[in-house]
């Protein structure tokens, strides 16, 4: 069956602060409240929340704020990519601490309200054997989702570019992850920038992971980066022909930071992003 343009409901559109990071949550959630958005991917970064030593008064703080603005926390997306976190770390003391920091992120998440915690494999030495590197990761993982799944919390596995990990990196490495852990409360993230410096397509995410692809990150990329809808290079208006005609039904989110200026001015990249999917979108509520 074919989809109109205009198929997908705002309401899967979730509010992200990506590139607010150097501005107030406050105007973060402000901003999100007054383009119509409800939900929130929450990427868990300081001075937003920073999971090694937030405690419960900055919780508090946040929920007062998203009760402010009539907003709920989706996922949590812990920063991961970058040491010290690691969980497919060679190095015990690191991996270890790396997986207390999303246990604890995790916690927080329920906290706040969420549903997903966002997770990704880490990266294993560039030296060592790769297969090493996967069971560390897939243990850490299975503890890691264990205890997300004791709070209520299901997890999302994202794969990353190669620059990023080599361990999770394609929809074939994600599937084979999935597999391993063995678990009905994981779902998929489809990253554009990170499915086209794989090589992967829309329909192979579709197809590996049906009702299981449950969040996409709208992203551009030359073809790899971070970058808002227009500033990279890759063909955003066919991914999204592709997901609505494929029948996808998750959620999507932005996620621009690859640009040191995005950050100088996130409102007026939040609002650039939002109108490029305007076309795809029912947009049942507009800028005021």
């Amino acid at each position: 069956m074919k989809h109109r343009l205009s198929d997908v409901p705002f309401s899967r559109i979730l509010g992200s602060n990506f590139s607010f990071q150097h501005a107030p949550f406050e105007l973060f959630a402000k901003e999100m409240h007054r383009s119509g958005m409800t939900r929130i991917e929450l990427w868990a970064v300081a001075p937003h929340l920073h999971v090694s030593t937030a405690n419960k008064y900055r919780i508090r703080h946040l929920k007062n704020c998203l009760r402010e603005n009539d907003l709920s926390v989706h996922c949590l997306t812990p920063e991961q990519v970058m040491y010290p976190v690691n969980i497919a770390s060679k190095d015990p003391e690191l991996r270890a601490n790396s997986i207390d920091y999303f246990c604890k992120a995790a916690e927080f998440c329920a906290e706040l309200g969420g549903e997903y915690l966002f997770l990704t494999s880490g990266r294993g030495c560039e030296t060592e054997n790769i297969e090493e590197a996967w069971s560390r990761s897939l243990e850490s993982l299975s503890q890691i989702t264990e205890f997300a799944a004791s709070l209520g919390l299901k997890s999302l596995l994202e794969p990353l570019q190669r620059c990023e990990s080599n361990l999770v990196i394609s929809a074939a490495s994600a599937l084979q992850m999935l597999k391993q852990l063995s678990r009905d409360d994981i779902d998929v993230v489809l990253d554009f920038v990170a499915m086209a410096t794989a090589g992967d397509d829309i329909a192979t995410y579709i197809e590996l992971f049906g009702d299981r692809l449950a969040h996409v990150h709208l992203v551009d990329g030359k073809p790899s980066g971070h970058l808002a809808l227009g500033d990279g290079e890759l063909n955003i208006p066919q991914f999204m022909h592709e997901l609505t005609d494929g029948g996808y039904t998750g959620t999507f989110s932005f996620e621009p930071f690859g640009d040191g200026s995005y950050a100088l001015d996130p409102i007026a990249t939040w609002r650039r992003n939002l109108s490029a999917i305007s076309p795809w979108i029912n947009m049942e509520e507009s800028f005021q």
